[in-house]
Protein backbone atom coordinates (compact mmCIF):
# COMPACT_ATOMS: atom_id res chain seq x y z
CA UNK A 1 0.00 0.00 0.00
CA UNK A 2 1.85 3.07 -1.00
CA UNK A 3 1.21 7.05 -0.34
CA UNK A 4 0.92 9.10 -2.78
CA UNK A 5 2.49 12.10 -2.53
CA UNK A 6 1.76 15.16 -4.92
CA UNK A 7 3.81 18.57 -4.37
CA UNK A 8 6.99 20.33 -5.27
CA UNK A 9 10.33 18.95 -5.69
CA UNK A 10 13.00 21.81 -5.53
CA UNK A 11 16.47 23.06 -4.66
CA UNK A 12 16.65 25.79 -1.86
CA UNK A 13 19.78 27.75 -2.69
CA UNK A 14 20.64 29.65 0.68
CA UNK A 15 23.04 32.42 1.29
CA UNK A 16 24.16 34.21 4.17
CA UNK A 17 25.11 37.83 4.27
CA UNK A 18 27.38 38.17 6.82
CA UNK A 19 25.79 41.99 7.69
CA UNK A 20 22.08 43.46 8.18
CA UNK A 21 20.39 44.61 5.29
CA UNK A 22 19.05 47.47 6.83
CA UNK A 23 22.97 48.92 6.09
CA UNK A 24 22.53 48.87 2.82
CA UNK A 25 18.60 49.61 1.92
CA UNK A 26 18.45 53.07 2.19
CA UNK A 27 14.21 53.50 3.04
CA UNK A 28 13.90 56.54 1.70
CA UNK A 29 15.45 55.21 -2.14
CA UNK A 30 13.59 52.00 -2.20
CA UNK A 31 11.61 53.60 -5.05
CA UNK A 32 15.22 53.02 -7.17
CA UNK A 33 16.52 50.22 -4.93
CA UNK A 34 19.84 48.64 -6.66
CA UNK A 35 21.94 46.76 -4.61
CA UNK A 36 24.34 43.74 -4.09
CA UNK A 37 25.04 41.62 -1.07
CA UNK A 38 28.11 39.77 -0.74
CA UNK A 39 27.44 35.96 0.07
CA UNK A 40 30.54 33.88 0.94
CA UNK A 41 28.89 31.20 2.23
CA UNK A 42 26.06 29.09 0.45
CA UNK A 43 24.41 26.00 0.31
CA UNK A 44 22.57 23.63 -1.70
CA UNK A 45 19.62 21.63 0.09
CA UNK A 46 17.25 19.25 -2.04
CA UNK A 47 13.73 20.54 -0.67
CA UNK A 48 10.11 20.96 -2.28
CA UNK A 49 7.07 19.88 -0.15
CA UNK A 50 6.60 16.43 -2.43
CA UNK A 51 10.36 15.37 -1.55
CA UNK A 52 10.63 16.59 2.15
CA UNK A 53 7.40 14.77 2.89
CA UNK A 54 8.49 11.58 1.34
CA UNK A 55 11.75 11.05 2.73
CA UNK A 56 10.27 12.16 6.30
CA UNK A 57 7.82 9.48 5.96
CA UNK A 58 10.48 6.79 4.47
CA UNK A 59 12.25 7.51 7.83
CA UNK A 60 9.12 6.38 8.99
CA UNK A 61 9.02 3.10 7.52
CA UNK A 62 6.13 3.89 5.37
CA UNK A 63 5.65 3.90 1.17
CA UNK A 64 5.79 7.08 -0.17
CA UNK A 65 5.46 7.71 -3.91
CA UNK A 66 6.06 10.85 -5.55
CA UNK A 67 3.94 12.76 -8.15
CA UNK A 68 6.16 15.76 -9.30
CA UNK A 69 7.80 17.29 -11.88
CA UNK A 70 11.30 18.43 -12.29
CA UNK A 71 13.68 20.16 -15.13
CA UNK A 72 16.58 19.57 -16.56
CA UNK A 73 18.95 19.90 -13.96
CA UNK A 74 17.58 17.47 -11.95
CA UNK A 75 20.01 14.90 -12.16
CA UNK A 76 21.31 15.10 -8.62
CA UNK A 77 17.93 15.07 -7.10
CA UNK A 78 17.00 11.94 -9.31
CA UNK A 79 19.84 10.01 -8.06
CA UNK A 80 19.62 11.30 -4.60
CA UNK A 81 15.68 9.58 -5.06
CA UNK A 82 17.59 6.28 -6.08
CA UNK A 83 19.97 6.40 -3.32
CA UNK A 84 17.19 6.62 -0.28
CA UNK A 85 15.30 4.05 -2.14
CA UNK A 86 12.47 6.47 -3.86
CA UNK A 87 10.11 5.79 -6.53
CA UNK A 88 10.09 8.06 -9.15
CA UNK A 89 7.99 5.75 -11.71
CA UNK A 90 5.99 9.29 -11.54
CA UNK A 91 8.50 12.08 -11.16
CA UNK A 92 7.94 14.02 -14.61
CA UNK A 93 10.87 15.63 -16.62
CA UNK A 94 9.86 18.75 -18.62
CA UNK A 95 12.39 19.49 -21.02
CA UNK A 96 13.58 23.09 -21.76
CA UNK A 97 12.93 23.89 -18.20
CA UNK A 98 14.47 24.53 -14.59
CA UNK A 99 13.60 22.19 -11.63
CA UNK A 100 11.62 24.61 -9.15
CA UNK A 101 14.27 26.86 -6.93
CA UNK A 102 14.06 28.77 -4.07
CA UNK A 103 17.05 31.35 -3.92
CA UNK A 104 17.25 32.71 -0.27
CA UNK A 105 19.48 35.10 1.26
CA UNK A 106 19.62 35.88 5.10
CA UNK A 107 21.28 38.21 6.92
CA UNK A 108 22.56 38.52 9.91
CA UNK A 109 18.96 39.30 11.59
CA UNK A 110 17.47 36.59 10.66
CA UNK A 111 15.99 38.65 7.80
CA UNK A 112 15.49 36.70 4.52
CA UNK A 113 15.14 38.19 1.29
CA UNK A 114 13.59 35.05 -1.64
CA UNK A 115 13.11 34.47 -4.85
CA UNK A 116 11.41 31.68 -6.10
CA UNK A 117 11.41 30.30 -9.70
CA UNK A 118 8.48 27.34 -10.24
CA UNK A 119 10.06 26.14 -13.15
CA UNK A 120 8.69 22.43 -14.31
CA UNK A 121 6.63 22.89 -11.10
CA UNK A 122 3.97 24.91 -13.69
CA UNK A 123 3.92 21.96 -15.89
CA UNK A 124 2.35 19.48 -12.43
CA UNK A 125 -0.91 19.15 -14.42
CA UNK A 126 0.38 16.62 -16.68
CA UNK A 127 0.53 14.00 -13.98
CA UNK A 128 -2.35 12.35 -13.50
CA UNK A 129 -3.04 10.81 -9.73
CA UNK A 130 -5.54 8.02 -10.99
CA UNK A 131 -2.26 6.63 -12.80
CA UNK A 132 -0.84 5.82 -9.18
CA UNK A 133 -2.97 2.74 -9.24
CA UNK A 134 -1.27 1.12 -5.77
CA UNK A 135 -1.98 4.48 -3.49
CA UNK A 136 -4.41 4.13 -0.56
CA UNK A 137 -3.63 7.53 0.76
CA UNK A 138 -2.54 10.24 -0.54
CA UNK A 139 -1.73 13.97 0.37
CA UNK A 140 -1.85 17.46 -2.06
CA UNK A 141 0.60 19.74 -1.22
CA UNK A 142 2.12 22.94 -2.30
CA UNK A 143 2.56 22.52 -6.24
CA UNK A 144 1.68 24.34 -9.61
CA UNK A 145 -1.91 25.84 -9.33
CA UNK A 146 -3.56 23.81 -11.80
CA UNK A 147 -1.67 20.52 -10.63
CA UNK A 148 -3.63 20.83 -7.62
CA UNK A 149 -6.77 21.16 -8.79
CA UNK A 150 -6.33 18.26 -11.19
CA UNK A 151 -4.93 15.61 -8.35
CA UNK A 152 -7.39 16.75 -5.80
CA UNK A 153 -10.33 15.81 -8.40
CA UNK A 154 -8.28 12.64 -9.91
CA UNK A 155 -8.07 10.93 -6.32
CA UNK A 156 -11.52 12.35 -5.38
CA UNK A 157 -12.72 10.23 -8.89
CA UNK A 158 -10.26 7.27 -7.94
CA UNK A 159 -11.90 7.13 -4.19
CA UNK A 160 -8.93 7.74 -2.90
CA UNK A 161 -8.55 9.32 0.37
CA UNK A 162 -6.30 12.64 0.21
CA UNK A 163 -5.32 15.71 2.74
CA UNK A 164 -5.61 18.59 1.72
CA UNK A 165 -2.08 20.97 2.16
CA UNK A 166 -2.17 24.17 0.43
CA UNK A 167 0.41 25.51 2.26
CA UNK A 168 2.21 28.48 0.95
CA UNK A 169 0.11 28.26 -2.43
CA UNK A 170 -3.12 28.96 -0.46
CA UNK A 171 -3.24 32.66 -1.74
CA UNK A 172 -3.84 30.95 -5.06
CA UNK A 173 -6.63 30.39 -4.79
CA UNK A 174 -10.43 31.83 -4.30
CA UNK A 175 -12.59 31.23 -1.69
CA UNK A 176 -15.14 28.92 -4.26
CA UNK A 177 -11.84 26.85 -5.08
CA UNK A 178 -10.92 26.00 -1.16
CA UNK A 179 -14.45 25.22 -0.44
CA UNK A 180 -14.25 22.67 -3.59
CA UNK A 181 -11.11 21.44 -2.25
CA UNK A 182 -12.37 20.84 1.10
CA UNK A 183 -15.50 19.02 -0.17
CA UNK A 184 -13.33 16.74 -2.83
CA UNK A 185 -10.88 16.30 0.08
CA UNK A 186 -10.71 13.81 3.33
CA UNK A 187 -8.49 15.72 5.40
CA UNK A 188 -7.25 19.28 5.62
CA UNK A 189 -4.15 20.48 7.15
CA UNK A 190 -3.00 24.23 7.73
CA UNK A 191 -0.86 26.22 9.75
CA UNK A 192 -2.38 29.09 12.17
CA UNK A 193 -1.64 31.89 9.62
CA UNK A 194 -3.18 29.70 6.53
CA UNK A 195 -6.50 28.55 8.54
CA UNK A 196 -7.09 31.93 9.47
CA UNK A 197 -6.61 32.92 5.81
CA UNK A 198 -8.89 30.36 4.71
CA UNK A 199 -11.76 31.28 7.18
CA UNK A 200 -11.58 35.03 5.61
CA UNK A 201 -11.86 33.65 2.08
CA UNK A 202 -14.91 30.89 2.38
CA UNK A 203 -16.35 33.54 5.05
CA UNK A 204 -16.96 30.12 7.81
CA UNK A 205 -15.46 29.45 10.69
CA UNK A 206 -13.07 26.10 11.32
CA UNK A 207 -15.57 24.49 13.20
CA UNK A 208 -18.10 25.44 9.62
CA UNK A 209 -14.82 23.70 7.29
CA UNK A 210 -14.12 21.15 9.90
CA UNK A 211 -17.74 19.55 9.33
CA UNK A 212 -16.74 18.95 5.39
CA UNK A 213 -14.07 16.66 6.06
CA UNK A 214 -12.77 13.78 8.52
CA UNK A 215 -10.48 15.90 10.34
CA UNK A 216 -9.29 19.47 9.97
CA UNK A 217 -5.55 19.55 11.68
CA UNK A 218 -4.06 23.19 12.00
CA UNK A 219 -0.48 23.60 13.50
CA UNK A 220 0.48 26.08 16.23
CA UNK A 221 4.11 26.30 16.15
CA UNK A 222 5.39 25.76 19.78
CA UNK A 223 2.05 25.69 21.00
CA UNK A 224 1.74 22.36 18.94
CA UNK A 225 -1.54 21.52 17.22
CA UNK A 226 -5.27 21.37 16.91
CA UNK A 227 -7.23 18.42 15.30
CA UNK A 228 -11.22 18.93 14.53
CA UNK A 229 -12.63 15.48 13.82
CA UNK A 230 -16.33 14.44 14.17
CA UNK A 231 -17.32 17.11 16.55
CA UNK A 232 -14.73 16.76 18.97
CA UNK A 233 -10.83 19.19 19.13
CA UNK A 234 -7.70 17.32 19.96
CA UNK A 235 -5.10 19.75 21.92
CA UNK A 236 -1.84 17.83 20.84
CA UNK A 237 1.06 19.41 22.56
CA UNK A 238 4.50 20.54 21.20
CA UNK A 239 7.26 17.93 21.93
CA UNK A 240 10.57 19.90 23.09
CA UNK A 241 13.23 19.91 20.46
CA UNK A 242 16.82 19.17 21.46
CA UNK A 243 17.65 22.32 19.14
CA UNK A 244 15.95 24.61 17.19
CA UNK A 245 18.44 25.00 14.53
CA UNK A 246 16.06 25.71 10.70
CA UNK A 247 12.17 25.44 10.88
CA UNK A 248 12.65 24.93 7.20
CA UNK A 249 10.85 21.49 6.35
CA UNK A 250 9.22 21.10 9.89
CA UNK A 251 5.32 21.49 8.64
CA UNK A 252 6.64 18.45 5.85
CA UNK A 253 7.95 16.38 8.86
CA UNK A 254 4.84 16.67 10.71
CA UNK A 255 2.59 15.98 8.19
CA UNK A 256 4.91 12.70 7.53
CA UNK A 257 3.71 11.79 10.57
CA UNK A 258 0.04 12.32 10.12
CA UNK A 259 0.29 10.02 6.98
CA UNK A 260 1.64 7.45 8.39
CA UNK A 261 -0.74 7.34 11.75
CA UNK A 262 -3.58 7.49 8.66
CA UNK A 263 -2.59 4.58 6.89
CA UNK A 264 -2.04 2.45 10.00
CA UNK A 265 -5.31 3.33 11.33
CA UNK A 266 -4.14 5.08 14.36
CA UNK A 267 -6.56 7.45 16.30
CA UNK A 268 -5.96 10.91 16.26
CA UNK A 269 -4.14 11.45 19.47
CA UNK A 270 -1.97 9.13 18.89
CA UNK A 271 -1.13 10.36 15.13
CA UNK A 272 -0.84 13.95 15.88
CA UNK A 273 1.62 13.09 18.27
CA UNK A 274 3.50 11.21 15.80
CA UNK A 275 3.26 14.02 13.72
CA UNK A 276 4.32 16.26 16.57
CA UNK A 277 7.41 14.23 17.25
CA UNK A 278 8.67 14.41 13.85
CA UNK A 279 8.36 18.08 13.73
CA UNK A 280 10.79 18.41 16.88
CA UNK A 281 13.35 16.11 15.55
CA UNK A 282 13.74 17.73 11.87
CA UNK A 283 14.19 21.41 13.48
CA UNK A 284 17.23 20.60 15.46
CA UNK A 285 18.93 20.02 11.79
CA UNK A 286 19.30 22.39 8.80
CA UNK A 287 17.65 21.98 5.30
CA UNK A 288 14.68 19.66 4.78
CA UNK A 289 16.35 16.17 4.95
CA UNK A 290 20.03 16.39 6.49
CA UNK A 291 18.22 14.56 9.72
CA UNK A 292 18.73 10.81 10.16
CA UNK A 293 16.68 9.54 12.91
CA UNK A 294 16.19 5.28 12.77
CA UNK A 295 13.10 4.56 13.35
CA UNK A 296 14.11 3.19 16.60
CA UNK A 297 15.17 7.11 17.35
CA UNK A 298 11.64 8.29 16.69
CA UNK A 299 10.19 5.55 19.00
CA UNK A 300 12.68 6.60 21.81
CA UNK A 301 11.99 10.35 21.33
CA UNK A 302 7.67 9.22 21.08
CA UNK A 303 8.18 7.23 24.34
CA UNK A 304 10.24 10.08 25.84
CA UNK A 305 7.75 12.88 25.13
CA UNK A 306 4.16 10.34 25.96
CA UNK A 307 5.24 7.61 27.91
CA UNK A 308 5.16 4.77 25.72
CA UNK A 309 6.36 3.83 22.16
CA UNK A 310 4.18 4.10 19.10
CA UNK A 311 5.03 1.03 17.82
Amino acid sequence: MSTLICGSIAFDNIMVFHDRFKNHILPEQIHILNVAFLVPEMRREFGGCAGNIAYNLKLLGGEPLIMATVGDDAGPYLTRLDTLGLSRAHVRRVPDSFTAQAFITTDLDDNQITAFHPGAMTFSHHNRAGDARDATLAIVAPDGRDGMLQHAQDLAAAGIPFIFDPGQGLPMFSGDDLLRFMQLATYACFNDYEAKLLCDRTGQSLEQLATLVDALIVTLGGEGSRIFAKGHRHEIPCVTAEEVIDPTGCGDAFRSGLLYGIAAGWDWEKTGRLAAVMGAIKIAHRGGQNHRPSREHIAARFAKAFGASPW
